[in-house]
C-alpha cells in the first residue's frame, strides 16, 4: 500500500496495491498489521455503508463530539465523491483548514482521518456508494456537524446548490460550536 501524508497532521491517503486480471481485480482494503507498521494504529469496531442515488448530494461536515469521537478510514466502492476532512481541533496549527480528495470505484484511494476532525463529501456522479470503518460506535448523543458552507472553513466544494438532509441544512456554523475538539 502507498501512504501519501496531506497537509493536515494524521490525515492520510491509502492507495491500495490492487491486482487484476481478465475475471476482476483482488485488493487488501485494510490490514492491521501493515498499517501498524505504517505508524497508523487503529482497532476499527463498526462499518458503515451509505449509498446517494443523485450526483451533489453532500454529507456533512459530520463529527462527534468528546470520548465518542472517531477516526474514520473511508472508501467509495461506486461511483465518485470529493471526501473532505476538516481540522476541528482548536489548538491546532492547522485548526480549520481541509483537504479534498476524489475517492472512486476507479482510483481506490482512501481517506483515514483521526479523531479530531470533521468529515463530509459530496458525489461526483449518480448512484454513489460509500464505506467507512469507524474505531469507535455511533453515540446519537454525541452526533454533531457543522455548515457545509462554513466561511470560516471555506471548502471548495464545487458545487453551489447541493442536495443536502434537513439536519445538514440546520448545522451550525463553527463560530457558534462551543464543543469541538
Amino acid at each position: 500500500m502507498k501512504i501519501a501524508k496531506t497537509k493536515l497532521e494524521g490525515v492520510v491517503i491509502i492507495e491500495p496495491e490492487v491486482f487484476g486480471d481478465n475475471r476482476g481485480f483482488f485488493m487488501e482494503s485494510w490490514n492491521k498489521k501493515k498499517m501498524a507498521e505504517a505508524g497508523l494504529d487503529y482497532d476499527f469496531v463498526q462499518d458503515n455503508h451509505s449509498k446517494s442515488t443523485v450526483k451533489g448530494t453532500l454529507r456533512g461536515i459530520h463529527f462527534q463530539k468528546g470520548d465518542k469521537a472517531q477516526a474514520k478510514l473511508v472508501r467509495c466502492v461506486k461511483g465518485a465523491v470529493l471526501d473532505v476532512a476538516v481540522d476541528l481541533r482548536k489548538n491546532s496549527p492547522t485548526f480549520k483548514q481541509w483537504v479534498g480528495v476524489e475517492l472512486s470505484e476507479e482510483n481506490k484511494k482512501q481517506l483515514l482521518i483521526p479523531r479530531g476532525f470533521g468529515h463530509g463529501f459530496v458525489t461526483l456522479t449518480d448512484d454513489v456508494e460509500f464505506l467507512y470503518k469507524a474505531d469507535n460506535y455511533y453515540a446519537p448523543e454525541a452526533d454533531a456537524g457543522i455548515r457545509w458552507n462554513d466561511p470560516d472553513i471555506g471548502v471548495e466544494w464545487g458545487i453551489e446548490n447541493p442536495i443536502l438532509s434537513e439536519k445538514d441544512k440546520k448545522n451550525p456554523f463553527l463560530k457558534d460550536c462551543r464543543e469541538l475538539f
